[in-house]
């Protein structure tokens, strides 16, 4: 591992939700092995690259999730 930082612009990874409080990047690599970063940028910039990924509102709360038919909650017709 090198101890020399590199940017990190233009990398594509994943927000990974450990379930336990924290939250990771995880990074791919061509073999599927990966690596989790720990997320300690407080205002990271992020494009949505996700097709499955979909906005909710109502008038108590907003979430970020996946798409109504990947939660069940509506057919893809």
């Amino acid at each position: 591992m090198s101890n020399q930082p590199k940017s990190a612009k233009g990398l594509r990874g994943h927000i990974i939700d450990s379930f336990d409080g924290n939250y990771y990047f995880r990074v791919y690599d061509a073999n599927y092995n990966f690596t989790d970063y720990d997320l300690r940028h407080c205002d990271l910039t992020v494009i949505i690259d996700d097709e499955d990924a979909y906005l909710y509102e109502d008038e108590f709360s907003a979430t970020l999730d996946h798409a109504p038919v990947t939660l069940g909650i509506k057919d893809d017709t």
